[in-house]
């Protein structure tokens, strides 16, 4: 619902009760319930945006982009794992489930991943034959829903995610509606078709870290010590979540920012649970320096990465790799705006579309609709994925050359400076033309 625009342009928008939200209230008053949507937070909080890259110049020197190299390879979990991952470069596909995204939409992802040497992800609900099929290393999210889990599926994978929580919702389960529960999603989920899946807030066999520890000795005995474990956790209290995921015995920790997104929760979840990512990874990246494991325990982090600069920015402050999600659907084809009018038709429009809850995806990518799923080419899907990947890529590496770097993972927070005060503190750099970090021991 979108209150028209003011008929006088002397009339003054309440910034407090603003359109957006005096057209919620009237939704609220209306119907009753919650607003419940996909996709990630909108509200404008520091991000990667409020920093810029110090390139060299005379007390630094660069390196010549044709000539010189800039490795990108990055090796996930060889703390205690028999076969870490070995990926070519440093940006995953993150866990969306196949529920959530379509068959296509899924098997798309993991041709692109393939192609350029990196990871997908499952999500909730289990493994498909066309991801695992189509992906060259596969990460089996265990969530705690358990919907979909089994010992032989996690003996295929490459590595373990145990969800603890993700950035759009930390403390909060997931949901997927009826709609979406096609026969296939029942089937693996071991529920009715139809009927409203919302899965739990935490995992039903242990409550802390000592449970943990106990739940990824056992995970690794499954898969014969092969497999790396990540834990994932939503960006909150990072500081001591990734302190005690670590003692734990996490090979690999991941940080999930509030700018991640969601197939589907409560809108008031999304915009006001979490801290921004920028936040988070200094608070991580400290966690694992007091242990002395930084490096040694990787650390990949999502939520609102969308390009090179984004990824060559959170490798900087800390980060192992960065994970992507909403950009890849995007890439893929999400709110395109060859399908403007068919997002209209849905109460919505190109660029704006986030009811990914509702299964009506035109795009074929958030649907379980076979009719709108068939629109989606995976093979085609896979090649834009591939291209956004090596892009992602390149705009990173033009970043490492230009503060004279010769892999990704030498630049470090000594190459950035913030554009404000908050994202100077957050990240833990200075303000641009000064020494000062705000908030920094003197």
């Amino acid at each position: 619902m979108t209150l028209p625009a003011p008929p006088d342009p002397a009339l003054r928008e309440s910034a407090t009760f603003d359109r957006a939200t005096i057209a919620e209230i009237q939704r609220a008053a209306a119907t009753g319930i919650y607003d419940i949507r996909g996709g990630g937070a909108k509200r404008r909080v520091p991000h990667f945006d409020d920093l810029l890259f110090l390139g060299a110049s005379v007390s630094r020197y660069p390196l010549e982009g044709y000539r010189e190299r800039c490795d990108t390879d990055v090796v996930l979990g060889d703390r205690h794992a028999e076969h870490p991952l070995r990926l070519a470069i440093p940006i995953t596909i993150a866990g969306m489930s196949f529920g959530a995204l379509s068959a296509q939409a899924k098997e798309a992802l993991g041709r692109g991943a393939s192609e350029v040497g990196t990871s997908t992800t499952t999500g909730d609900g289990g493994m498909t034959p066309e991801e695992r099929g189509q992906s060259k290393h596969l990460v089996y999210q265990y969530l705690p829903s358990r919907y979909g889990m089994n010992p032989a599926d996690l003996r295929k994978a490459d590595a373990i995610e145990v969800v603890v929580g993700q950035g759009a919702k930390p403390g909060g389960g997931g949901m997927l509606l009826g709609q979406k529960i096609s026969d296939r999603v029942a089937a693996m989920r071991a529920l009715p078709a139809g009927i409203d899946q919302r899965s739990a807030c935490r995992h039903p066999d242990w409550t802390g870290p000592d449970d943990l520890a106990i739940k990824i000795l056992e995970l690794r005995e499954i898969t014969d010590w092969e497999k790396p474990i990540y834990v994932k956790v939503g960006a909150t209290r990072t500081y001591y979540d990734v302190k005690l995921a670590v003692a734990a015995g996490a090979d690999v920790v991941v940080v999930d920012g509030m700018q991640g997104g969601t197939a589907a929760t409560q809108d008031v979840f999304i915009e006001h649970v979490g801290i921004p990512t920028l936040a988070a990874i200094p608070q991580a990246v400290q966690a694992l320096q007091e242990l002395g494991l930084h490096r040694k325990v990787q650390l990949i982090v999502s939520g609102g990465i969308r390009t090179g600069a984004d990824v060559a920015k959170a490798i900087a402050l800390g980060a192992d790799a960065v994970a992507i999600g909403t950009a890849a659907l995007v890439a893929l084809g999400d709110n395109d705006p060859r399908l403007d009018r068919e997002y209209r038709e849905l109460g919505s429009a190109a660029g704006f579309y986030d009811d990914y809850q509702d299964g009506r995806d035109p795009a074929g990518i958030t649907t379980q609709d076979p009719r709108l799923a068939a629109r989606l080419d995976p093979v085609e899907g896979g090649r834009r994925i591939a291209n956004y990947l090596r892009v992602l890529t390149m705009e990173a590496q033009t970043l490492a050359r230009a503060c004279g770097k010769a892999h990704l993972l030498h630049l470090e927070p000594e190459d950035l400076v913030a554009l404000t005060v908050e994202a100077a503190a957050m990240a833990r750099v200075p303000l641009a033309g000064t020494n000062w970090i705000p908030g920094a021991d003197r």
